[in-house]
């Protein structure tokens, strides 16, 4: 067991861990596209972003494939880490603004525009396909080819592989195959249906101060007294 310190918290974890394993371990989440359970990590997608250090010798790493260390100090959710991966969700929708999983998570970090060219494609590169292809299936029917921004997913040469059993596995792991409520050409980049407010507590912190879902309900619902009515109608204890 090795100890670090998670948000000002001391924690013992595994010593196979990885910082996201281990926040998550302790009920804390940090948003991931190319990470799942059963595949290695890819650190692709950066939005497992975490801080680590402190002062000015403090950096952001992908906590997917950083593995825990003795005396690690890690923040998951300071203010250099929201911005970080709000960027990234503005990057990654420019990709591809029609994913429903994209658009879920615009909605939950408060991203409401795009500032980048808008290019509509159908991959964001996370390569979970790639690897569980591989991984799970055993077959490699599909890899990577190119590099920059001639990069894509490819069965090899361009040719439909004889390996390929079409179990859908691949379709089953992506993160943009499910499609927004407003279908493969809607109206707006950012749909905003489903829009959270952004952590407040942000304002007047450093960090944020909780780790709850839905954020925002410590400033939308206000403290009730011992008895009053709460929003629901049901009598609601003070602090409750």
């Amino acid at each position: 067991m090795k100890k670090m310190t998670i948000n000002g918290i001391v924690t013992q974890v595994e010593d196979y861990w990885s910082i996201l394993e281990a926040c998550r371990f302790y009920g804390i989440d940090i948003p991931s596209l190319c990470y799942h359970d059963g595949l290695s990590p890819g650190g692709i997608c950066r939005l497992c972003v975490v801080e680590i250090g402190k002062g000015e010798r403090a950096k952001l790493v992908t906590s997917c494939n950083y593995p825990v260390e003795d005396g690690l100090v890690v923040r998951t959710h300071s203010e250099r880490v929201i911005r970080a991966r709000k960027m990234l969700v503005e990057l990654l929708l420019a990709r591809c603004p029609s994913s429903k999983t994209l658009q879920d998570l615009a909605a939950k970090m408060g991203v409401q525009r795009v500032r980048f060219k808008v290019k509509n494609e159908n991959c964001i590169l996370c390569g979970l396909c790639v690897r569980m292809c591989a991984e799970q299936m055993g077959a490699r029917a599909i890899g990577f080819a190119g590099r920059g921004i001639n990069r894509r997913v490819t069965p090899p040469f361009d040719i439909k592989s004889e390996v390929c059993r079409k179990c859908g596995a691949c379709m089953y792991v992506c993160p943009v195959c499910q499609l927004r409520c407003q279908g493969p050409e809607p109206p707006n980049v950012v749909c905003g249906a489903c829009m959270n407010v952004e952590p407040v507590c942000l304002q007047d912190n450093e960090d944020v101060m909780c780790y709850l879902d839905t954020c925002g309900w410590c400033f939308k619902v206000k403290p009730v007294s011992l008895k009053k009515k709460s929003v629901y109608g049901k009598e609601k204890m003070e602090g409750g």
